[in-house]
């Protein structure tokens, strides 16, 4: 397919109120292949993952950098539909959390290439929009900060739709969202809900919907008259899961995909339980934006073109997360959450 030549970024492209915003330059990258970006704890994790011998019960994921990538065709008819700004600069920018672990989006066995589920799908609705992919990298704690800021056009980092996200963003949908307990293979008992965590010792990460719910899970078990679990933050996925290997933690809740991939590959952890991210409703997975940019509609619709032509449900495959397709997306706003 014909693709745009790339422009570069015009000053008045929602100007970053503050400098002290952006990433450093040298971890900015702009390319169509997935991104060379210098090693981190992340990314050596990933790749010690991938190596483990998954016993042949599990399908291998490709985890290497020279992957052959899944792109799809240009749709005039969505892209006319893209803000002026954007399709002026001939660019989408997209935030990614670097630090995530696979396979959503992480540093490949040759740690310098970002792969993953959530870099796959952009990828794809930049093709149908006819604009060319930028990827950019953030952490799960700056990503609003950032977007709000004017950094990114888009963020695909596993983010889960909220009532409090609703106030600032809009979003378009693209996942089902479920959580897991991962936990020492053969552990006593079995982690799902409040009741089985009382006086248990839970690793999460800080500022996520999995937090938020082990908050209200405590509660009822206060109310109840039980002892709470108690939380642990790590600051990287490889002293979670450190802890959870040498018996600091009973257990680790976070994203199924993640779990799903890590169990996959050791052979001295098991996942437990399958909980709605939403607990106690619903919520999805989605491509999250500045509220009120017009960017929103164009790209719900680029998505649910890329569900109709199946290179949506190629990169699911890939990534072994086809249990979590959407038949469609849709815009997901304050108004109309």
């Amino acid at each position: 397919m014909t693709r745009p030549a790339r422009a570069r970024l015009r000053p008045t492209r929602r100007t970053v109120a503050a400098g002290g915003l952006l990433l450093p330059l040298g971890l900015l990258s702009a390319c169509a292949d997935p991104v060379a970006v210098p090693g981190t704890a992340a990314g050596d994790a990933a790749g010690a993952a991938a190596s483990e011998d998954d016993g042949g019960t599990t399908p291998t994921i490709d985890t290497s950098g020279t992957q052959e990538l899944i792109r799809a065709e240009v749709d005039e008819e969505i892209a006319a539909l893209v803000p002026a700004e954007i399709a002026e600069s001939g660019v989408l920018r997209v935030g990614i959390n670097g630090a995530s672990p696979p396979p959503l989006s992480f540093l490949a066995d040759d740690n310098q290439t970002y792969i993953g589920s959530e870099i796959d799908i952009a990828r794809l609705v930049a093709d149908k929009l006819g604009l060319e992919f930028e990827l950019r990298l953030t952490t799960w704690e700056n990503w609003p900060l950032k977007l709000e800021g004017g950094e990114f056009d888009v963020v695909h980092a596993n983010v889960g739709i909220n009532a409090e996200r609703l106030e600032k963003f809009d979003f378009a949908s693209y996942r089902a969202a479920y959580m897991a307990f991962l936990v020492q293979k053969g552990a006593e008992g079995w982690l799902e809900n409040a009741n089985t965590l009382s006086g248990k010792i839970i690793a999460v990460g800080a500022a996520t919907n999995q937090e938020k719910i082990l908050v209200d899970w405590n509660a009822e078990l206060e109310a109840a008259g039980r002892a709470p679990a108690e939380l642990k933050n790590y600051s990287t996925e490889a002293d979670t899961l450190l802890a959870l290997g040498s018996g600091r933690v009973d257990g680790y809740l976070a994203p199924f995909p993640t779990q799903s991939f890590t169990a996959s590959r050791r052979d001295d952890m098991e996942v437990q339980g399958r909980i709605d991210a939403g607990w106690p409703d619903q919520t999805l997975v989605a491509a999250t934006l500045p509220a009120g940019t017009g960017l929103a509609e164009p790209y719900a619709a680029a998505l649910n073109a890329v569900m109709a032509d199946g290179t949506y449900a190629q990169v699911l495959e890939r990534w072994q997360l086809s249990d979590e397709a959407l038949p469609e997306s849709r815009v997901h706003t304050k108004e109309n959450p």
